[in-house]
């Protein structure tokens, strides 16, 4: 890991610890650890059972679907399950880059939901120090520093949308979701998305404008033509079958609302190479957001 360009640059490459993980542990009821003082990075994460982990004055519990991140320096203490046997994994490693500014890292996350990749990324660290496949380190190495990004920097925008837009937005896209559960993105109408969230028309498109920058019928547009570049790019559908799926009544609408929007005919995007395309129409973070709420393939 180190010997690769900018390796040292990056504060999430790291480098594992010989003897130390990835592994599990099994320890016997009423089994306890330390107190220790830590003198590197470890992630621990229950199995089976559970724990207690106390450092600094306060006492973590920990159960499966909990990732915890102790640090260099710790003075801490786990507990084990009192009645039965608890197994739990664990990594230790140190930054390729050297000491790194670890005031704002979380101590724990929860981990695997959907589509949330920790509990995935665990689960694929436990299996490389058991299978011990070639290479495997490598892959560890790697794997490690997806997992201290996406821990450090959270689990991803998943988790974001429903906090971070008001609830008659959240309320709307429930239905939203519900209308296009069967994939095809049809309009609705404006006075349904209102009734949907529990407010009058006028006040959804007031908090859409504040909060998306755009009314509610055009946020939504948007986000059905985006949702049309993967069947432009990745499919023989013609123009006819995706403008239908995309919820407009023909190939002519369809491309006159994707020319006003990407600045080209939908015949002309999909000549062009993903990498080479205009950036999708739901790029704005809020409207990002609300795509977030809405599950399905989008090519934002």
């Amino acid at each position: 890991m180190s010997g690769l360009p900018g390796a040292a640059a990056d504060p999430y490459a790291v480098e594992l610890l010989p003897r130390l993980g990835p592994t599990v542990a099994d320890y016997p009821p009423g089994s306890s650890f330390g107190p220790r003082h830590a003198r590197s990075y470890e992630f621990v994460w229950v199995l089976h059972g559970r724990a207690t982990w106390t450092a600094g004055g306060g006492t973590v519990p920990l159960v499966p679907g909990t990732l915890l991140l102790v640090r260099p320096g710790m003075r801490d203490v786990f507990h084990w399950d009192p009645a039965r046997t608890t197994r739990h994994a664990y990594v230790h490693f140190r930054p390729v880059a050297g000491p790194v500014d670890d005031a704002g890292w979380p101590t724990t996350r929860p981990m695997g939901g959907r589509p949330d990749p920790l509990g995935a990324l665990c689960e694929y660290l436990v299996w490389l120090g058991g299978a011990c496949p070639p290479g495997w380190r490598e892959h560890a190495r790697e794997t490690l520093r997806l997992l201290l990004a996406t821990f450090v920097a959270g689990p991803g925008p998943a988790a974001g949308p429903p906090a971070a837009l008001p609830e008659p937005v959240v309320a709307m896209a429930r239905a939203v979701r519900e209308g296009w559960s069967d994939g095809i993105t049809r309009p609705i109408p404006l006075s349904d998305l209102a009734d949907a969230a529990g407010v009058s028309v006028s006040t959804l498109c007031r908090v859409f404008r504040e909060h998306i920058g755009l009314g509610p019928a055009a946020a939504l547009e948007r986000i059905r033509l985006a949702r049309a570049e993967p069947l432009l790019w990745r499919s023989n559908l013609p123009l006819r079958a995706i403008a239908v799926r995309s919820g407009f009544g023909d190939a002519y609408h369809f491309s006159r609302r994707f020319r006003a929007t990407y600045g080209m005919a939908p015949r002309d995007f999909r000549a062009l190479p993903p990498e080479a395309a205009p950036r999708g129409p739901t790029a704005p973070e809020g409207l990002a957001l609300l795509d977030a709420l809405i599950p399905g393939a989008s090519g934002a």
